[in-house]
């Protein structure tokens, strides 16, 4: 038996142990010492197969403290008086097969409604809540997390006001931060502090307003970003609709759009998923260098690339300072930090919006940002994306395997190159608001794709499905949910 098996071998029992319920939510695994010494294999067998549960969400580890199964198998809570259960496998040179193990490959499938697991009855089940936007936020190492906020409450007080542009040591190690993920390093003075990605717009939008001295008109994916675009117009700002396409928004209708502001995400576009390439991102700053138009680059999911080569940002590329980056902590910390911000260029667009800023006052508190300033500073900050990105990654790999086999004629999955979520979009009269509904009566809730469009019909019938905060087991099941509401709906769509 190959390495490789072995892995597969340990991976399958301890899957198997969760979805029959013998393994609960905070039960410890065996060290990987220990686990290898029973089952008489090397050590990094067991290391690769925990890092593999891990990823799928069925285990955590932590540096220093045993691995854990995490809740989302379906049985609440750990045993009373459990301390360890004893793991055995079949391995190198055993016979027989002491825990009925006959296909490795598969150890109990949670999606096979025949499965003594699965009751099929929707009263007994949590809600799966596969809406996009959520992260996993509890994935971040409890030791990183706390000493992020211990170094908060070690903050000396002092009798001041709060910098309306932000503490200098988030915005210092933000410009580090950019240098390394981003390819661009903007002056400490150019980076401002918002109160999430809506308030970073709405600020920029406020800006732009000011300088023009009218309500100024910005271009918008369709669809997209419906959050920011109201964000917009509550500003002040009339906002202009431009459809997208394969490599994001269309240029050919930007080009003929008179505008002042155009906003993007070019890195992978919300929600459809498309990648804006090089040619595309050199033209779009073209236009805009040539018209005086206001780019303003949504990094959205820029730091979870699943497939391809990492495309340069925007700003890196801008040599007429006509870029104006907003990022944030939202999908790679936690939304509920309520903490992004903006990098200006040099010139009356970035005074304007630092203007603004100063205008308004310091929104976000500051323990938040020396919390956030540590992480950062002390790498726990690129030690958590690395860990998240391959959760990530086996949960992307998991939609695409399921959706080859799904049976549904023309069914498209979308938006998969990169970021937390999916896009199922289907032919025919069955639209994403009924698929929802029978979804929500099983308990897994998704968001329709039409609720993103400006211009009603311009993507077709769709769902949105975000993976961010969901255990393996728990994907299965949405995705089973899901795939039937859509067979369902197009049998019988009225």
């Amino acid at each position: 038996m190959d390495q490789s098996s072995k892995v597969s071998v340990v991976v399958a029992r301890v899957r198997s142990l969760v979805h029959d319920g013998t393994l609960r939510a905070g039960d410890p695994l065996p060290s990987t010492r220990v686990l290898a010494a029973e089952l008489g294999v090397a050590r990094g067998t067991v290391v690769a197969a925990y890092d593999q549960l891990d990823g799928e969400g069925y285990i955590r580890t932590r540096p220093g403290a045993a691995a854990r199964v995490v809740a989302g198998s379906g049985v609440p809570g750990p045993s009373p008086g459990r301390a360890s259960v004893h793991l055995h496998a079949v391995v190198p040179g055993d016979t027989g097969d002491p825990v009925g193990l006959a296909d490795p490959s598969h150890p109990g499938d949670p999606s096979d409604p025949d499965d003594p697991g699965n009751s099929g009855d929707p009263g007994d089940r949590a809600v799966v809540d596969c809406r996009p936007g959520i992260p996993a936020v509890t994935a971040i190492s409890d030791r990183d997390w706390r000493a992020a906020w211990r170094a908060a409450a070690d903050a000396p007080l002092r009798n001041a006001l709060s910098d309306p542009a932000g503490l200098t040591a988030l915005r210092e190690q933000l410009v580090a931060q950019l240098g390394l993920a981003r390819g661009f390093t903007p002056s400490v003075a150019q980076v401002i502090v918002a109160a999430g990605t809506s308030e970073a717009l709405s600020l920029v939008a406020e800006a732009l307003r000011a300088r023009l001295g009218r309500a100024p008109r910005i271009a918008v994916e369709d669809p997209g970003y419906r959050s920011g675009h109201r964000a917009l117009t509550s500003a002040g700002a009339e906002v202009v609709p431009v459809p997208v396409g394969a490599d994001g928004i269309d240029l050919t209708v930007l080009a003929r759009t008179p505008v002042d502001a155009v906003l993007v995400s070019p890195t992978h576009q919300y929600p459809l998923g498309s990648v804006m390439p090089v040619g595309q991102r050199r033209a779009l700053l073209a236009h805009a260098a040539t018209t005086g138009t206001v780019v303003l680059e949504d990094d959205y999911d820029s730091e979870f690339r699943h497939r391809g080569n990492p495309v340069p940002a925007l700003a890196a590329l801008d040599t007429d300072g006509v870029v104006v980056h907003l990022g944030g902590f939202s999908k790679t910390l936690d939304p509920r930090l309520r903490c992004a911000y903006v990098v200006v260029p040099s010139g009356a667009v970035g005074a304007a919006v630092l203007a603004a800023r100063t205008a308004r006052g310091a929104v976000v508190a500051e323990p938040v940002q020396v919390a956030l300033a540590h992480l950062l500073r002390t790498g726990a900050f690129r030690r958590h994306l690395g860990r998240v990105r391959r959760d990530y990654t086996h949960r992307r790999e998991r939609i695409a395997v399921r959706l080859t086999t799904s049976g549904v004629p023309g069914l498209e999955a979308r938006a998969l190159t990169g970021g937390l979520h999916a896009v199922l979009t289907w032919p025919g009269p069955a639209t994403g608001a009924a698929v929802l509904a029978r979804a929500a009566v099983e308990g897994v809730l998704v968001a329709d794709l039409a609720d993103y469009e400006t211009v009603r019909g311009r993507s077709g019938n769709g769902v949105v499905l975000g993976y961010g905060a969901v255990t393996l087991p728990e994907l299965d099941r949405a995705l089973d949910v899901v795939l039937a509401a859509v067979r369902a709906t197009r049998a019988d769509p009225g």
